[in-house]
C-alpha cells in the first residue's frame, strides 16, 4: 500500500535550498567578512560557482531544486491514481505543468519586453519545466526501478559519448570539454535562437537539459521509495538505502570525474551522479530528523518557503524586496560599523522575504504550478 501522506522534510528542503537563494548566500559572506572565521571563510567560498570544471555547493541549489521537484511526482501521481484520473489526463497535467515552466522562465527573462533578438530563451525554470516533464513520463511508462534505472544510465552514458567522441566543428582543436569545444555548446549556438549567457555558452540550454532530465529521474525513484510501506520498508530503511545510494553515486561521480570532469554548466554525467548523491544525503537526513524521528519545529522557518518556492523565485523579479527591506532597516543598520552592513542588509532582506511567504502561508495562499 502506498503512503501519500504529505512529507514534511520535503518542503524543508526545498525552503533549505531556496533560502540560498534568497539571500542566505549573501548571510553567510556578511558573517564570514565580520567574524574572518576560517570555517565562514570557506563557507563563503563554496557560495559562488565555480567558473568551468569543478565544484562547490553554490552549484547544487539548481539540481537539488530539480532532484526535489522529481521526488514529489511519485507522491502526486498516486493521489491521482486513488481518484481514478486516467493516464491521458495525467499527460495532459505534465504537459501542462512543464509548458507554464518553460513561459514562466521566458517572462522572468524579459519576454515582455518584445526584445525577440536579444531575448534569451533558456531559463532555469525552463530547464526545470522540461527536464521534469520528460522525466515524468518516462516515470509514468515504466513501472519498475530497474527500467527507470537503465533510462537513468542510457541518458548519462549516452551523454558522457557524445561530449567525448563528438567535438564542436567550429572549433577545431579545441579541448573537447571546453566551452568552446564541447559538442553542447556547439548545439546551443547553432540551433538556441536568441542570446546565450555566456556568448558561446549558455548554462541551462537546450542539449544539457538531456542529462538533467537524469537528475529529475534520481528524485522520482526517491519518491518511489519514500512511498513503499510494505515488506518492512519503514522509515530507518529508507533512510539507509538513500544513504547508500547517494554515497555510492558519489563515488561513481569522482570515478568519472577523471574522464569526465565535473561540469554543472554542462550539466554533465558525473555532475549529475555527484549533485544527486548529496541530494540523496540531505533527504535522508532531513527525512529522518523530520518524518521519521520528528524533530519538526526547527524546519518551520524553511517549510515556510519550501511550501511557496516558485512564489518566492519569481516574486523577486516582480516585487522590490531590497526596497522595502531598505526602507525598513537601513536607518537601523546605519547605527552600526560599516563591517556590519553586508551582514545585517542581507538579513533583513531575508527576513522581509521570509514575512512576504509568511502572511501568503496564513492566508493559506500556495500558488502552485
Amino acid at each position: 500500500m502506498e503512503n501519500t501522506q504529505r512529507l514534511q522534510s520535503l518542503d524543508a528542503l526545498r525552503g533549505f535550498d531556496m533560502f540560498w537563494i534568497i539571500g542566505g548566500a549573501g548571510i553567510f559572506k556578511g558573517l564570514a567578512a565580520l567574524t574572518g572565521w576560517g570555517v565562514l571563510e570557506w563557507w563563503a567560498s563554496q557560495l559562488d560557482h565555480v567558473s568551468w570544471h569543478g565544484f562547490a555547493f553554490e552549484d547544487m541549489i539548481f539540481p537539488l531544486f530539480l532532484f526535489i521537484a522529481g521526488v514529489s511526482f511519485p507522491f502526486s501521481m498516486a493521489k491521482s491514481r486513488q481518484k481514478g484520473i486516467s493516464r491521458e489526463k495525467l499527460y495532459l497535467r505534465v504537459i501542462r505543468r512543464g509548458v507554464v515552466l518553460i513561459l514562466l522562465g521566458l517572462i522572468y527573462n524579459n519576454l515582455l519586453a518584445f526584445d525577440f533578438e536579444n531575448q534569451r530563451y533558456a531559463s532555469v525554470l525552463g530547464r526545470i519545466g522540461l527536464a521534469w516533464m520528460l522525466a515524468a513520463l518516462i516515470y509514468i511508462n515504466t513501472s519498475k526501478i530497474s527500467a527507470r534505472a537503465i533510462w537513468l544510465a542510457a541518458l548519462l552514458i549516452g551523454y558522457w559519448l557524445l561530449l567525448a567522441l563528438v567535438p564542436a566543428p567550429d572549433y577545431p582543436g579545441a579541448e573537447r570539454f571546453s566551452m568552446e569545444g564541447n559538442f553542447t555548446s556547439y548545439f546551443d549556438r547553432l540551433f538556441l535562437p536568441g542570446k546565450l549567457y555566456r556568448e558561446i555558452h549558455d548554462p541551462e540550454g537546450w542539449l544539457g537539459t538531456v542529462p538533467a532530465v537524469g537528475t529529475a529521474m534520481l528524485g522520482m525513484m526517491a519518491g518511489q521509495l519514500l512511498l513503499r510501506n510494505k515488506n518492512g520498508w519503514n522509515g530507518l530503511k529508507k533512510c539507509g538505502v538513500m544513504a547508500a545510494a547517494g554515497t555510492g553515486l558519489i563515488l561513481i561521480s569522482l570515478l568519472w570525474n577523471t574522464i569526465f570532469p565535473i561540469n554543472k554548466n554542462l550539466w554533465n554525467s558525473s555532475f549529475v551522479c555527484l549533485a544527486g548523491g548529496i541530494s540523496l544525503l540531505l533527504l535522508s537526513l532531513f527525512y529522518l530528523v523530520i518524518d521519521v524521528k520528528g524533530y519538526q519545529q526547527w524546519a518551520f522557518f524553511f517549510r515556510i518557503i519550501g511550501l511557496n518556492s516558485i512564489t518566492i523565485y519569481v516574486g523577486q523579479r516582480l516585487i522590490n524586496f531590497k526596497s522595502t527591506s531598505g526602507f525598513l532597516f537601513n536607518g537601523t543598520i546605519g547605527w552600526f560599523p560599516e563591517s556590519w552592513h553586508a551582514f545585517l542588509s542581507s538579513t533583513a532582506y531575508v527576513a522581509v522575504c521570509w514575512l512576504f511567504l509568511y502572511f501568503l502561508y496564513k492566508q493559506k495562499i500556495f500558488l502552485k504550478v
